[in-house]
């Protein structure tokens, strides 16, 4: 079987890598073009440099775009109570890193508590 080479609108990843940013931001959806085309924020900035020395860096940043110098590269994402390690690829590219961890659990309840339901008082509390 033969592996398909990747590639984002026509582009393979090693073009990606060479393009500038307001060349990629022209690739990108509308709404993250014009996040490209706002600026990127001092956090964002220094992000950036730390994550193209580094190979696993920890960050709250989860509206920072997934950008083509970050792939291969291990990325610890903050989803609101701790940091989850997510390994960005190819088809991440243009997605922000919020997207890639969720803030929520799937709620697991137990047995009701006392007082929950109406047979729940007939029984002795010891």
């Amino acid at each position: 079987m033969i592996k398909k080479e990747f590639t984002y609108r026509g582009k393979t990843l090693q073009e990606l890598r060479t393009m500038s940013i307001d060349e990629l931001a022209l690739l990108l959806p509308s709404r993250q073009r014009r996040s490209i085309k706002h600026g990127f924020s001092d956090d964002k900035k220094i992000f950036l440099k730390k994550i193209s020395t580094k190979n696993t860096i920890e960050t709250h940043l989860r509206s920072m775009l997934v950008l083509p110098s970050m792939v291969g590269k291990t990325i610890k994402i903050h989803n609101g109570k701790e940091f989850v390690p997510v390994i960005i690829q190819e088809d991440m590219i243009g997605c922000y890193l919020g997207e890639l961890t969720t803030t929520r659990r799937k709620v697991q309840h137990n047995a009701p508590g006392i007082g929950a339901t109406k047979s729940s008082s007939n029984l002795s509390v010891k």
